[in-house]
């Protein structure tokens, strides 16, 4: 097995700020201060600067000539294929999972956090759990690449959820259709967890979309 590359302190910061989108620490639109964000990161403008251009490629922030560097809000097309992308790579890695497989863990800490947070009303934090939980469905497929594809798939994913700005609505009706997948899986049934993850993400997009395109219509 081959040891992936070494990181350098570019993708190491990117990943720091893809977490925090991830995370829902930083929102779309924000403007980022490239000063307030150097002396934060504890690095020089110039390094800020690579990142910046990394993020950027990735749809993660945009670049406007005399206005900075902002968050980016991704479009309904964008929304659109980051479905049809998850609907390929997250039931096909449940369907073919190894039922021991070590992600088996990640994703039932995934749900129990989800639970924890929703007991407690945070629902900023049953947002960032079904991200871990979504995350640890990719792993069951054993492909680096495909990990590192889908963090930045899911980091686009929640800027969405972000614009739309009602966690509660967008999150509550899948903590226990998680839960659900995860029973399927630890019983064996790998071929039902993965038609029901199928129907749920059908469900999750159309209600995505017909919030976004809400959001986004004139008034």
């Amino acid at each position: 097995m081959t040891e992936p590359p070494a990181q350098t302190l570019t993708d190491r910061v990117s990943e720091q700020i893809r977490r925090k989108i991830v995370n829902g620490e930083i929102a779309p639109g924000q403007r980022l201060s490239e000063a307030a964000l150097a002396e934060s990161l504890e690095i020089s403008r110039n390094t800020l600067r690579e990142v910046f251009r990394t993020l950027t490629k990735e749809g993660l922030l945009t670049h406007e000539p005399n206005r900075g560097v902002s968050v980016a809000a991704p479009s309904i097309a964008s929304i659109i294929d980051i479905y049809r992308v998850r609907r390929l790579i997250e039931c096909q890695a449940l369907a073919q999972a190894y039922p021991r497989h070590p992600a088996k863990k990640h994703l039932r800490a995934a749900v129990d956090t989800a639970l924890r947070c929703r007991d407690a009303g945070d629902w900023q934090g049953v947002g960032t759990a079904n991200m871990e939980f979504h995350m640890a469905v990719v792993e069951l497929a054993d492909s680096e690449r495909l990990n590192v594809m889908f963090s930045h798939l899911l980091a686009e994913l929640r800027l969405a959820f972000g614009l739309l700005n009602d966690p509660e609505f967008l999150h509550a009706p899948y903590v226990d259709m998680n839960l659900k997948i995860v029973e399927l899986f630890e019983a064996g049934k790998l071929p039902e967890a993965a038609a029901t993850l199928g129907e749920y993400l059908v469900h999750s997009e159309r209600i995505v979309l017909a919030v976004y395109a809400r959001r986004i219509s004139p008034h």
